[in-house]
């Protein structure tokens, strides 16, 4: 589209297209993670209590239950392989664990040969 002005010259610029008044927010909100929001609270779980860490010492177990062969006269017939890489808090679980041995171990000067 050109404009034409009344001494008749002819205003040769395009005229500029009307810009969307609804515009996106400037900063994208962020996406809510429950998973995520549920692992970090498990990271930043401190122990300072020799019961506590007891507590998560036995409720979490030194390796996965779930992994079994299943053998039939003597011969593996199946594999059931470990399931625990399915938990998304697994790696968490682990560490959590691994925290409470360590106090135990190190500020409460504790055998933990019972927990292995």
């Amino acid at each position: 589209m050109y404009t034409t002005y009344q001494n008749g010259l002819i205003n040769t610029t395009p005229v500029e297209a009307k810009t969307n008044p609804i515009t996106p927010p400037t900063s994208p909100q962020q996406p809510i993670k429950p998973l995520q929001t549920i692992k970090q609270w498990l990271e930043n779980i401190e122990i300072h209590n020799p019961t506590k860490a007891r507590l998560f010492c036995k409720m979490i177990p030194a390796q996965c239950p779930f992994e079994r062969d299943i053998c039939f006269f003597g011969r593996r017939v199946a594999h059931i392989p470990p399931l625990c890489k399915l938990n998304p808090f697994y790696d968490e679980f682990v560490s959590l664990r691994f925290r409470a041995l360590c106090y135990l171990a190190d500020q409460c000067g504790e055998d933990i040969s019972a927990y292995c």
